[in-house]
């Protein structure tokens, strides 16, 4: 199974449905398939790509970044998408590393592009827009044979770095396709659904978990460039989207508008979230209003879809991440590798076909991580005695003081009980007798009068002592990725 014969399918099958909807114009499934196939052939004619080799991309959400890697995958090449907020020397780093051979970059990217592939080596770069339109105008639509081999990687997505280098992890045909599966399963979804898709695509979050999984079942996909919360409230109120993901960092931007009394969210089935901790807060926020929030937990290296909650499940099992994806298989073990029980905390360990093949250059750092078919995540998580799991962080945040283990996510969801507190995280500080203690970052609400004792007395009688911050830290704001996880790391340094 070639992921093209998504497209190849629907073009035929519903010609006239849109597929995609972009700037205000349209574009049907029969008009998406032929510019997948142009592509293909302009691919080949203009750049003898072959089987197996890399193709680059730097730019924002388009339908040119789709076509792009529905034409990788047409013709067997791999597709590698590029983080929009690294430096030039990080981006030098994936092209070397990937070996890839083109660059497609936006426009507005292209010096940086062009640093960047000086850097790397003689890679070549085209521009996508006017320039990309006029070369493949005029093409003949590439009709040979689709590449075969469910096997064959089709995606190389570098995770966040959020320590040492950036690893690319691989991503197969059928990897991409049994993360559809799980992703159909998780939101119900069918060609009906109208798929609202503004997190970058560089990212499997916003690649994967709905927007590729839509073209599996000929739905809709309203695409944004990025996301932009004018922009957002316009289509949930205007276009009468069924589905969309939102990390909790952009879910609360979106109640932080003035807008959000009146939002009208009657045509949305679900909103998903997931990436990091989602504060109870904020689910119950969006709860009252009558809107579903729906929780996935994953990984680059899971396609990313491995644990998740159903529509029903979202008021019944609050703060659970669900249950395990239809395609995988999920345990939770202790140091040794043993599994544990009920309310028993490990390290979430993940089988299934959605899981990558390997990071590309880099077997030794995939057997680090993959034992007889299982993916260690290094996340900590439990499961309780109805069968849902829930992550309780990651393992190497995992604080351990005089011997014990403190979970940073067991005060993080304490400090979300304070409405003087807008963003919160907690981190590991050495320490001379404990070994390490707890530290609390806190960014206050506008005008909150909070201060380090009240902040401590919301841990009395709630949590055992030991397990109490040593310290807390207040900034203006909290150093995230893209995808809105909070770089722990940096505010380790800021310690040392």
């Amino acid at each position: 199974m070639n992921i093209c014969q998504w497209t190849e399918s629907w073009a035929r099958l519903q010609p006239d449905k849109t597929a995609l909807v972009f700037d205000e114009s349209k574009i049907s499934y029969s008009e998406f398939n032929k510019r997948i196939r142009v592509t293909a052939t302009f691919l080949k004619q203009n750049f003898a790509v072959r089987e197996g080799e890399r193709i680059a991309f730097l730019g924002e959400n388009s339908p040119t970044m789709l076509v792009l890697l529905l034409a990788c995958a047409r013709l067997g090449a791999i597709f590698v998408p590029l983080n929009l907020r690294l430096e030039v020397p990080e981006y030098a780093y994936v092209l070397k590393d990937s070996g890839a051979k083109l660059l497609f970059c936006d426009e507005r990217y292209l010096e940086t592009g062009k640093s960047a592939s000086h850097s790397a080596g003689d890679i070549t770069i085209s521009v996508i827009g006017k320039q990309f339109e006029e070369a493949s105008d005029g093409l003949a639509e590439e009709s040979g044979k689709i590449h075969e081999g469910s096997a064959a990687p089709l995606l190389i997505v570098y995770t966040s770095g959020t320590t040492g280098r950036p690893k690319g992890a691989v991503l197969s045909h059928e990897a991409i396709i049994c993360n559809a599966k799980n992703s159909v399963f998780m939101h119900q979804m069918t060609k009906d659904d109208i798929i609202f898709t503004n997190l970058p695509m560089y990212h499997v979050g916003g690649l994967n978990v709905q927007t590729i999984p839509a073209f599996s079942v000929g739905a809709t996909v309203i695409l944004h460039p990025r996301f932009d919360v004018e922009a957002t409230i316009r289509v949930i109120n205007e276009s009468e989207p069924t589905l969309m993901v939102l990390v909790p960092t952009l879910m609360d931007a979106v109640m932080q508008n003035g807008a959000w009394a009146d939002l009208d969210f009657s045509s949305l089935r679900a909103v998903t979230t997931g990436s990091t901790m989602v504060p109870i807060s904020l689910l119950d926020a969006y709860l009252k209003r009558g809107v579903p929030v729906i929780q996935l937990y994953g990984s680059t290296e899971t396609g990313p879809i491995a644990i998740h909650q159903i529509i029903e499940e979202a008021w019944t099992s609050r703060g659970s991440t669900g249950r395990p994806a239809i395609m995988c298989d999920i345990r939770i073990v202790n140091e040794l590798g043993a599994d544990l029980g009920v309310d028993q905390k490990g390290e979430i360990m993940v089988r299934g076909g959605n899981l990558f093949s390997c990071y590309w250059n880099n077997m030794e750092g995939t057997r680090e991580v993959v034992t007889e078919e299982w993916f260690h995540t290094g996340d900590i998580g439990h499961i309780d005695r109805n069968g849902l799991y829930y992550v309780d962080g990651r393992a190497k945040d995992v604080i351990i003081s005089g011997s014990e283990n403190i979970y940073p996510a067991e005060l993080e969801r304490i400090l979300d009980l304070s409405n003087e507190l807008a963003e919160f995280t907690v981190v590991g500080k050495a320490d001379e007798k404990w070994g390490e203690v707890p530290v609390v970052f806190a960014v206050p609400t506008e005008g909150a009068d909070v201060t380090r004792e009240s902040i401590e007395r919301l841990f009395v009688g709630r949590i055992a002592r030991f397990k109490h911050p040593h310290d807390v830290v207040f900034l203006s704001s909290l150093p995230r990725n893209p995808m809105g996880k909070v770089l722990k790391y940096k505010l380790t340094e800021m310690l040392q």
